[in-house]
């Protein structure tokens, strides 16, 4: 059995942003996007927001939702999914995260993993990807929050509702479902408890106590993600103006950007990639940013580069975090001007003291190093407590206090944690696919991205997006790999043909997948 931390800090997501209202309720919440469920413009208040989770969890008791049952809510993509997830919780029901980009089928295997959940959808939804589902024999109830629907009951109807004082379960209970990245199938339903999502809190509120004045914080992260969560609660608390981004064009992140003017910009790895383009924008978007940060996984060291150099700040800084869904938070360090482009790029710092810790395990009984890299098993204060339906597959992957992730890495003689590819990415003839990624993106300006993933042989294969997709040049390309290991020729692709998951992460196995089929039809 894996055993739990017993942290006594404690995150109630029904009641956090009604808490920190108390002291913080004119904190402004600014959007790209109106929120049409709740009839809410582009701005409102912590305190409104507080209001809107109260209303909305009475009228979801009203609906007939119980404390303990689980509520699956996926819906079109907007902020109003946290006001769901919060308001779900506030009446002690169980929220579970499913991202706006899941197919049908998919929702549907979740469902039954369930079996009677309640699901809190939209009208979009309803006639798009679930029409094909059979709702009645997978659901308790259906309630969508836009519109209307033979199958469900509409939000609308539910208004006026009778008053629920919040119900807080357990600490130890489970509090919220987020999935897994879904780059190896069907998405795992990690369980989250208020007390594993409060250690997470409490990592990132050591983090953002590096601020010591008061900044707008300008995201762009999945509303589904357990990031989420203990981050709006810090910031909630702390009362720091917050602007979230449902759009992550280039273009529309500038003009946020510039509008806003923040002192935090937080995204996902490949976005901040994606954004490189604004760097010319004679506007300098990033001018006023001072802290950078990316936690959901690695980023390239050039890219962190050229966003440090964009700000206009004194002392700009680049977090990057390592974590996974199962844990949260494990090590992280800081990125500077003038470290960036000289640091090693599969170095991922250090863990918080009394907030996580982490092994190194052999894989073929030779002493983990970088040329045999070992497991990478590690401890959180804020890991999760199973996969729901599927607890034997979490408890493979558990070693008595221990959590193995299967990525693969190595210790520094200063006890630095370096990453290097998932156990499932590794190619027998490159050291570390990641590596190659970072120094080859540094070297050819004109990519947007590169994935090394195994053909059919085990064989490298660089899957290369260039910008404005224009062709590459072989004869750069080849000579920027001469000191690499031997490759197959690039295949180049559109950024927007990369299968992603939630957070913008590329799905390497399913990439590798269509290529072999290509290949085996073109043979």
């Amino acid at each position: 059995m894996f055993r739990t931390s017993k942290n006594k800090n404690l995150l109630y997501l029904g009641i956090v942003a009604e808490q920190a209202a108390v002291k913080n309720g004119s904190t402004t919440i600014t959007l790209d996007h109106e929120l049409e469920s709740l009839g809410v413009g582009k701005v409102l208040t912590l305190g409104q927001f507080a209001g809107h989770v109260a209303d909305i969890a009475n009228r979801l008791w009203a609906a007939g939702v119980r404390p303990s049952e689980h509520v699956v809510i996926h819906k079109s993509a907007s902020f109003d999914i946290c006001v769901y997830a919060c308001a779900a919780a506030r009446i002690g029901a169980v929220p579970v995260m499913l991202s706006p980009l899941l197919d049908g089928p998919t929702v549907a295997a979740l469902l039954d993993r369930l079996k009677g959940a309640s699901l809190l959808t939209d009208e979009a939804k309803l006639t798009g990807p679930l029409a094909d589902v059979p709702l009645p024999e997978l659901t308790a109830r259906v309630v969508t929050v836009t519109g209307s629907h033979p199958l469900a009951v509409s939000m609308a109807d539910l208004a006026g509702a009778p008053e629920r004082k919040p119900v807080l379960l357990d600490a130890d209970q489970p509090a919220l479902m987020t999935h897994t990245s879904g780059t190896t199938g069907i998405p795992k339903l990690v369980v989250h408890t208020a007390r594993s999502i409060g250690a997470r809190e409490a990592w990132q509120n050591r983090v953002v106590s590096m601020i010591r004045k008061p900044e707008t914080v300008l995201m762009h992260v999945s509303y589904v993600h357990s990031r989420m969560y203990p981050g709006f609660a810090v910031l909630a608390k702390r009362g720091m103006p917050m602007v979230f981004l449902k759009d992550a064009q280039p273009d529309k992140v500038a003009d946020a950007l510039v509008k806003h003017r923040p002192g935090v910009f937080e995204t996902h790895p490949n976005s901040f990639l994606e954004c490189e383009a604004i760097l010319d924008d004679p506007r300098e978007p990033i001018a006023s940013v001072r802290f950078f940060n990316s936690t959901f996984d690695a980023i390239h060291p050039s890219t962190m580069h050229k966003f440090l150099h964009a700000s206009k700040r004194r002392h700009p800084v680049f977090l990057q975090v390592y974590g996974q869904s199962e844990c949260g938070p494990i090590a992280g360090r800081t990125v500077t001007r003038k470290n960036a482009l000289t640091m090693d790029s599969r170095c991922q710092g250090y863990p918080i003291p009394g907030l996580g810790k982490y092994r190194l395990v052999s894989r073929n009984g030779a002493k983990p190093s970088r040329e045999t890299p070992g497991y990478i098993d590690v401890w959180t204060a804020g890991r999760a407590m199973t996969y729901y339906g599927e607890e034997e597959r979490f408890n493979k992957q558990v070693i008595g206090e221990w959590w193995r992730g299967n990525d693969v890495g190595y210790r520094t003689k200063w006890g630095c944690l370096h990453l290097l590819d998932r156990e499932v990415d590794v190619i027998p003839t490159i050291h570390s696919t990641l590596e190659v990624e970072d120094t080859l993106l540094h070297r050819l300006e004109e990519l947007t991205e590169l994935v090394i993933v195994p053909g059919p042989q085990k064989e490298p294969i660089p899957v290369v997006c260039t910008k404005d997709d224009r062709p590459l040049d072989l004869a750069r390309w080849r000579k920027a790999v001469a000191d690499q290991a031997p490759m197959s020729d690039p295949v180049e692709m559109r950024l927007s043909e990369l299968p992603r998951t939630a957070t913008a992460k590329i799905q390497r196995i399913e990439l590798a997948r269509r290529l072999r089929e290509d290949l085996e039809q073109a043979s």
